[in-house]
């Protein structure tokens, strides 16, 4: 069955109770927390084209991620990342991480990227792109990215410890980091 994975718009409003949905049982079966968001808010995201969504042929919704700015655009969050269960183990995830990172990178070029996470699979994504683990010090001091954990069962840990850390890895994508590295490849190679 062809999926398309693509920048999501108002039309997709439809699907924003079941992507909310389907992240809470997600997040109940994996035993882990995740920060609950309203169909309002997916909605927001998707009207603003800073969503993903990947629709399979048949009209079913497939999967999300969406992005968020935070101090003056100087950082970009990825966050969402769901694919529902129909269409679990095939890859998806990874067509979705991708985009949603293409996607933060056309709108915000000179950002840094972060995403926090308690899936394996999450991470070993962004590292393939090019995230590296980094303690929470290193992310936005942005209170209001911090209000969005409220709603996680782990929040409790993130304020007991004065928002350094939680159960959650905090991984960024640097543009600059990657220049200097491009940089440095060239210079070897003259």
């Amino acid at each position: 069955m062809e999926i398309n994975v693509l920048v999501a718009d108002k039309s997709h409003a439809v699907y924003a109770r079941e992507i909310c949905d389907e992240m809470f049982v997600s997040a109940q079966e994996r035993g882990t927390g995740i920060a609950k968001r309203s169909p309002d808010y997916v909605i927001e995201k998707m009207e603003a084209g800073k969503a993903v969504i990947a629709i399979a042929e048949d009209g079913r919704f497939a999967g999300f991620s969406y992005i968020e700015s935070w101090e003056g655009k100087k950082y970009v969050a990825n966050s969402g990342l769901i694919v529902a269960h129909a269409f679990r183990g095939i890859g998806l995830a990874k067509r979705i991480k991708q985009r949603i990172f293409r996607l933060s990178r056309e709108l915000f070029p000179d950002a840094k990227i972060f995403s926090i996470t308690t899936g394996s699979a999450v991470m070993k994504m962004n590292y393939e792109i090019g995230f590296r683990p980094v303690p929470f010090a290193e992310l936005t001091h942005d209170p209001e990215f911090w209000k969005g954990c409220m709603g996680c069962r782990n929040f409790p840990i993130l304020e007991n410890n004065n928002y350094k850390m939680c159960l959650c890895t905090g991984l960024l994508y640097d543009p600059k980091e990657h220049i200097a590295i491009q940089d440095e490849i060239i210079k070897i190679a003259q």
